[in-house]
């Protein structure tokens, strides 16, 4: 018989004001185990710290949490940008977004949601006793691929890779690059029992304890490509209208040396 595990929505969080001990609340609303891994909607967090500005202010704040720019279209009554934000993730509009806050809000993703995934992680343990891991999920789109899902984008207590490299598949054959990012399946996994409107912020996944472990563990920015090894830093339109500017400068500068030479 293979591998089981289950997850399980919490319900009766409440709506979360700033200040909210998250740690407290989450403790007093399940029952928690050793092994036992929280996957909690980035948002709550977001509104117990505090990361929320007027609605109004929502294309500033997407400028003020951008870090580089990596498509952007223009569409009737507004444009789509894709961005790396401040946090290191790519994704629409810097992770700002509108919904599940309070009205003429706007919510701005954690500062640092390995730290915000690290505290909440240390204030559940204390307060129940059980060494559980924490991650933060939050949705975003993926490049060729329509719709959306959910990733981890802080981690703490628990591997966000399951490193199978040096091991060897069903046949014996080596595997040599296989890592799967259970963190991102597993926030995945834990929204289809929260969901995008049911008031369930919060799911545990129960039966994974191997993948639990100390609260230094690497979290969620470890799953960030480095820059030198991504493929698809640049939309197709931003990449070509560079590499035409990077010609043309090149063609303006031989044409130059060419005349200085004649001179």
């Amino acid at each position: 018989m293979g591998m089981r595990f289950s997850i399980e929505g919490v319900e009766g969080i409440g709506e979360i004001e700033p200040g909210a001990d998250l740690a407290a609340i989450i403790a007093g609303a399940t029952e928690l185990e050793d092994g036992d891994i929280l996957v909690v909607t980035s948002k709550i967090v977001s509104k117990a710290e505090g990361r929320m500005v007027p609605g109004a202010d929502r294309e500033a704040a997407i400028t003020a949490e951008t870090v580089r720019l990596v498509a952007a279209r223009e569409y009737e009554g507004g444009v789509t940008r894709i961005v790396e934000n401040r946090q290191g993730i790519i994704s629409a509009a810097a992770g700002v977004d509108a919904s599940n806050a309070p009205d003429g809000v706007i919510l701005l993703l954690p500062v640092d949601p390995d730290a915000s995934a690290r505290d909440l992680a240390a204030g559940v343990r204390t307060f129940t006793g059980a060494a559980v891991g924490v991650i933060l999920s939050d949705t975003v789109g993926r490049p060729w691929r329509e719709g959306q899902t959910d990733i981890a984008i802080g981690a703490a207590g628990v591997q966000v890779f399951d490193d199978l490299r040096g091991s060897a598949d069903a046949s014996g054959k080596p595997l040599s690059v296989t890592m799967p990012c259970v963190a991102d399946e597993l926030a995945g996994a834990a929204e289809l029992v929260k969901g995008k409107s049911a008031g369930v912020p919060v799911a545990v996944v129960r039966g994974l304890g191997r993948l639990v472990g100390s609260l230094d563990l690497p979290g969620a920015r470890s799953i960030q490509r480095p820059a030198e090894r991504d493929l698809f830093r640049q939309g197709a339109d931003e990449a070509y209208d560079d590499g035409y500017r990077a010609g043309f400068d090149e063609a303006q500068a031989e044409s130059r040396s060419a005349s200085a030479s004649s001179d």
